[in-house]
């Protein structure tokens, strides 16, 4: 099955509810256990007062460590419905991103912070509501958008100036529908309210520990249970992700900094292809693992779909043939940084390894193939291969 635009918003704005909806981790939840890069790397002089609406989900929760290791004083606005047992010693104010619900915002008027992050915007009326009450009183606008927002992505390089999807009924707030339009959407809403004010951030696949996902840990736990591996393509083709650790990271920086405008944020720096991922996995358990390589017209006759079954992988052809090779240079260039893919699969690893049995099994059914239709498909192409080819 071909992996088409359609496909990658309609799993775009699935992940978005699952960051609502948050999991469990693995460390002490609101420490600041794991902070030493943070702190190794906090800014001189005073913090930063930052208010993030979320917090809770999977990106907020490093970005409220991150900040506190690097000397900021953080705020967090959202239901409380997520995870509330979180950060105890964190300012919270409750209330709810649609102003049509409830009292709405109406706990943030009149509060000033030095910078706001929105990790939870994905309607622009939404987004206009937030940034234009605090407008005012807040200094710069934090969006953290989605390499989906881009209108098509047939060719690898693609930067933060390519045309943007749209919409025809901008009013339209089926999100499932149309993912990446509102959030190109939402991007305008936030820079008309802050106008020079204004940082979006265009995420490739966020992962690592805490992913509700299973799109990037379905490699390290697969890969660790050994024995041959069905790998998608040739092995050559090129993987795109960003720890959710170093995008908080950066997103900070960005704050400190004040660097305004657009940035896509995905890793890493240099070229990395699936089997030098796949090999990072292996590295990362020490296991005895095998890849077996099928290419994407065998994948694709056998059901097997590029991104949810095969994550990660896109196809190389077609339309979203460049998804995975994205231009990262700006934010390169403003000091994003990638640690080693081997870490990221180790800390994945370990974290759902800690996770309940019954946890374990539910992530597994979001992404990558049952290990029974693993062994069916394995069983296929190696049928086709012992197969002669038909004369001509």
């Amino acid at each position: 099955m071909k992996l088409t635009r359609r496909g990658v918003l309609q799993g775009g704005a699935a992940l978005g509810s699952l960051w609502a909806v948050g999991c469990a981790t693995t460390k002490k939840e609101g420490s600041q256990e794991g902070s030493e890069v943070a702190k190794a790397s906090a800014p001189k002089g005073g913090g930063k007062r930052i208010l993030i609406l979320g917090g809770t989900g999977f990106l907020g929760p490093q970005l409220v460590e991150a900040a506190r290791a690097r000397g900021h004083t953080v705020t967090l606005f959202n239901r409380g419905k997520t995870r509330p047992h979180l950060f105890p010693d964190v300012e919270k104010l409750h209330g709810d991103r649609d102003p049509k619900n409830g009292e709405g915002l109406k706990v943030l008027e009149g509060r000033s912070w030095d910078a706001v992050v929105d990790t939870s915007g994905y309607v622009p009326r939404v987004v206009r509501a937030s940034a234009e009450l605090l407008a005012p009183n807040v200094g710069h606008y934090v969006f953290i958008s989605s390499i989906s927002v881009y209108k098509e992505m047939p060719r690898p390089g693609m930067d933060e100036d390519s045309p943007l999807a749209t919409v025809d009924d901008p009013t339209n707030e089926n999100v499932r529908e149309n993912y990446g339009a509102l959030k190109a959407l939402c991007e305008k809403a936030a820079e008309a309210a802050f106008p020079g004010r204004t940082t979006n951030i265009r995420p490739g696949l966020i992962v690592g520990p805490d992913d509700p996902t299973q799109r990037f840990t379905y490699w390290p736990v697969r890969v660790a249970r050994g024995g041959e591996v069905l790998a998608p393509g040739s092995g050559a083709d090129p993987a795109q992700f960003i720890d959710v650790r170093d995008l908080a990271e950066w997103t900070l920086l960005a704050i400190e900094n004040k660097d305004f405008g657009t940035f896509n944020a995905t890793g890493p720096a240099k070229p990395l292809t699936m089997k030098e991922l796949l090999e990072a996995c292996k590295q990362a358990s020490n296991s005895d693992a095998t890849f077996t390589w099928a290419d994407a017209a065998f994948l694709e006759k056998h059901n097997v779909r590029a991104w949810m079954d095969m994550p990660v992988w896109v196809t190389p052809t077609g339309e979203m043939a460049g998804m995975s090779a994205v231009s990262n240079a700006r934010a390169v260039a403003r000091g994003l940084k990638f640690r080693p893919a081997v870490d990221t699969a180790r800390d994945t690893l370990t974290w759902f390894n800690g996770l309940p049995p019954e946890r374990q099994a539910e992530l597994q059914k979001r992404a990558g193939l049952p290990p029974e239709r693993e062994r069916e498909v394995l069983a296929a192409w190696h049928q086709q291969q012992a197969t002669p080819a038909s004369a001509p």
